[in-house]
């Protein structure tokens, strides 16, 4: 096995391997597993390089392993047709020669057994007929197709035969088509598409290399017209940022120091220095795709219901047909029973409509985790909302400084952002920009006392002296003597003495209100917010924004209780949405955990089953609108294949239909709910 090609993961019939340099198309690596026998279904990401293989085997053994990793080392050519959908084309359109020719020169004459069409199609029917007869004691779909062939070739109808090994072919080539390029969407939308970058130099120049050259903490130069090749903030200069295939904004964003951009942006306006942030796998649009496939496993509830039924319907599709001969001894009304089956109609009806709603959902800025988050999402009737940095922008800032005790405002700024320098909260980052703007000098720390007490605040000494900045609970803790009147804000304290109190502040985001009402029309029972923040600062938000619930000083571990409280009551169908470390416990609790804005912690994101990219509250709305759409859809699509079918089937039973004509139906009906979810990808109208 070649060094680059290494298995990350197995679970039986799912194997998860890394292909470092692999240079082939995705389409083509895909076609050529697929090809391998005992090999369903293969997704490669070009950008992780990570091939996901779901096969027949329990473990997928060590020769197809080797195998793939000889794949990949080899270049394609360019306009290559995938190796399977090419080969099975030209198989059909020499079998169908053969039937055509066999058909003008023998015309009128007796048939034998096994003529020349019959064997061409008993050969191009190869795979088919080895996976159903190996099936057999266990039936599948594949194991009613085998059986209808070779009931037809036994009885001599070779023209049926071919024509329903075409049919076949031909809808199952369509399908995959169709649900290759409805889940390679995201794929092909997320493509970074940048090789080079412009690597900035001590002395102020800069050179062109490759992305693979840059490392963290380098300074990049993008220029007008450019894609950003990495994940970074800006340092130096301005400009417009189209940041559309990350966020879903379609409008483009000033941007300015401090700033942080994402890879695959493109910089409609000025010029940049990013000082870069992420590479490699821990690009943002990486993570984005790399949680994509981790997804594509979470199945919705619905789809594993209807995969177990359709399975079931297998053996019962056999007993119709045993029953039908044994009382009409009709052997097409037999056949009838056997080229119709519900698998392929059902599977696709959820696989296709959830992989277009995830594509979809992309475009927009939005990632959801597979399609078990879209059903909880489409169920959702309660939807609890940290404050800071998610009903707030998190942009906090200081209005006011409060000193006490014979202490200067200076002195306060100065111990709290000593203090706060070690926290990467974003009241911490206000106290401590406003301390820079003022040019103050902070004490020196000792980093061995830190203690950050989670949800109240920071110990710390500085100064020599014992420093606490925090919340009145904290202050309480300590025995720090406190007024009397409830204010609220930062506590600053030295040695047991309060030296004052610092009031931040933090802008509610725009659409905020909107976004509220608008779930609240679209089924959402009751918003309820959850906030660490003190009782009066979280009732003005409450009132401000026609809130139902707000519960206020909540530590993680309370909003993590209350959600799973929650959880127990099968009334209630949570989303939880949240940005920091602070909201990673309750995420994982929620029905639905969504981390929202570009300031989201790596843990919210990991915790969490959407992640909006996206400033823009209205997002949230939008994606249970559109995980509603879609579980219409899915529902749609599964009546549509079973009616379809059982009139099919109810057809055939009497004779109204003959076996190619009952093929036609049940390829057509399998096509039809591939594009009534492929309609999903499409853009809204107006």
């Amino acid at each position: 096995m070649p060094d680059n090609c290494q298995v990350l993961h197995s679970i039986p019939g799912r194997t998860r391997l890394h292909l470092g340099g692999c240079q082939l198309e995705a389409t083509l690596l895909e076609a050529r597993v697929r090809a391998l026998p005992g090999v369903n279904s293969a997704l490669f990401s070009p950008i992780s390089q990570n091939l996901v293989v779901h096969h027949n085997f329990k473990w997928l053994p060590t020769g197809h392993i080797k195998r793939i990793g000889r794949f990949f080392g080899v270049a394609p050519a360019p306009s290559v047709i995938p190796e399977t959908i090419g080969q099975e084309l030209k198989e059909l359109a020499v079998v169908g020669a053969i039937a055509l020719g066999e058909g003008l020169l023998f015309q009128g004459l007796p048939k034998p057994l096994l003529s020349a069409t019959a064997l061409a199609t008993l050969y191009a029917s190869r795979h088919q007929i080895k996976e159903g007869l190996k099936n057999i004691l266990r039936p599948t779909a594949e194991t009613l197709t085998t059986t209808s062939l070779l009931a037809l070739i036994a009885t001599k109808k070779t023209s049926p035969a071919f024509t329903l090994y075409a049919l076949s072919t031909v809808g199952e080539l369509l399908s995959h088509y169709t649900a290759d390029r409805t889940r390679g969407f995201v794929r092909d939308m997320m493509a970074l598409d940048v090789s080079k970058a412009w690597l900035l130099q001590p002395g102020g120049d800069y050179i062109e290399v490759e992305v693979s050259q840059v490392q963290k903490g380098d300074s990049i130069m993008v220029f007008h017209g450019e894609k950003v090749p990495l994940d970074g903030t800006v340092s130096n200069y301005e400009g417009e940022v189209d940041q559309a295939s990350i966020t879903g904004e379609s409008t483009p964003v000033y941007v300015t120091k401090g700033h942080f951009i994402y890879a695959g942006s493109l910089l409609v306006d000025g010029k940049l220095e990013l000082k870069v942030e992420n590479v490699g796998e821990d690009l943002t649009v990486n993570k984005m795709i790399r949680l994509i496939e981790e997804g594509q496993d979470k199945q919705a509830h619905i789809q594993n219901i209807s995969e177990k039924f359709t399975q079931r319907m297998v053996p019962v599709s056999f007993a119709l047909a045993g029953l039908t001969y044994l009382f009409t001894r009709n052997w097409d009304r037999v056949l009838n029973m056997l080229v119709i089956d519900y698998i392929c109609g059902v599977k696709l009806a959820t696989a296709t409509a959830i992989s277009a709603t995830i594509g979809k959902a992309a475009r927009n800025g939005i990632l959801i985790k597979g399609g078990q988050a879209v059903e909880n999402l489409s169920r959702t009737n309660t939807v609890i909302l940290d404050k800071t940095g998610t009903i707030t922008e998190g942009n906090t800032f200081v209005k006011s400084i409060h000193a006490l005790n014979g202490f200067s405002e200076e002195d306060v700024l100065s111990y709290a952002a000593a203090v706060e320098a070690h926290s990467t909260h974003p009241i911490a980052n206000s106290i401590v920009e406003e301390a820079k703007k003022r040019s103050l000098a902070l004490p020196q720390t000792a980093l061995e006392t830190f203690e950050n007490l989670v949800g109240r605040g920071i110990v710390i000494e500085a100064g020599g002296e014992r420093v606490l900045a925090g919340s009145r609970k904290l202050q309480k803790e300590f025995k720090v003597s406190l007024p009397t009147e409830p204010k609220t804000g930062v506590f600053i304290s030295k040695n047991g003495e309060l030296m004052g109190i610092i009031d931040v502040d933090d802008k509610i985001r725009p659409q905020m209100k909107r976004t509220i009402n608008h779930m609240k029309r679209n089924g959402i029972d009751e918003i309820i917010m959850l906030t660490g923040d003190h009782k009066k600062a979280a009732a003005k938000v409450a009132q401000k924004l026609d809130i139902d619930q707000y519960y206020a000083e909540a530590l993680p571990q309370d909003k993590a209780n209350f959600l799973r409280s929650l959880k127990k009551d099968s009334r209630y169908v949570t989303m939880m949405v949240g940005d920091g470390i602070n909201d990673a416990p309750a995420l994982a609790y929620a029905d639905i955990g969504v981390s929202l804005g570009s300031k989201k912690t790596d843990i919210a994101m990991e915790t969490s089953d959407v992640i909006i990219h996206s400033e823009n509250p209205m997002l949230l709305g939008d994606v249970i609108d559109l995980s509603q759409t879609t579980m219409k859809v899915i529902r749609q699509n599964l009546v549509a294949t079973f009616a379809i079918n059982t009139g099919a089937i109810a057809l055939g039973s009497f004779g109204i239909i003959s076996p190619v004509m009952a093929a036609a139906i049940h390829n057509a009906a399998t096509i039809g709910v591939v594009l009534n979810s492929a309609k999903l990808l499409l853009p809204e109208r107006g």
